[in-house]
């Protein structure tokens, strides 16, 4: 009905999706739901669940699925389920007492440091590196790597000038 009423509904019909949802990313107009979705309004449009996070003061950012290595949400999640892990009585009392506790305990610092690291794969896979050399690129500033906190390496102080 919304296509039909921008006058964007084709005299000899249209399929409502692709079979298996595979539009072509540079068609058009192979179904209604391709054609819908590329107006502006629609493009515009925030989803539910963004806009209740704004909403509320927050700030919504979507990570790409099926990456953990961008996204540093998953360190978090694995770092309070290892203190709940840590500190668990085996009921459901003790996981609502210890929840806050487990989401308390993780740094700052320590989030700050995993979104560091997520830009790093980043701009590694941005530069058009395969998986095993941004990993190679990424190990490169690992805190690891350094043996004095009060000395930087020749190697990395060359790459800096």
């Amino acid at each position: 009905m919304v296509l039909e009423e921008r006058g964007l509904w084709p005299r000899g019909g249209l399929r409502l999706k692709c079979p298996k949802s595979s539009c072509n990313p540079e068609a058009t107009a192979c179904c209604a739901t391709r054609l819908i979705s590329l107006q502006p309004d629609f493009l515009e449009q925030k989803s539910l669940v963004q806009e209740t996070i704004e909403n509320a003061g927050h700030l919504c950012i979507f990570l790409p699925k099926f990456h953990c290595e961008l996204n540093f949400i998953e360190f978090f999640w694995g770092a309070v389920k290892r203190y709940l892990r840590e500190h668990c009585d085996y009921s459901y009392d003790g996981l609502r007492t210890n929840l806050p506790d487990a989401l308390a305990s993780v740094d700052i610092s320590t989030i700050r440091k995993w979104e560091h690291r997520m830009i790093r794969w980043m701009d590694a896979y941005r530069g058009g590196k395969d998986a095993k050399e941004a990993q190679i690129e990424v190990k490169k500033f690992s805190s690891r790597k350094y043996t004095s906190h009060h000395r930087i390496p020749e190697g990395v102080a060359a790459a800096l000038d």
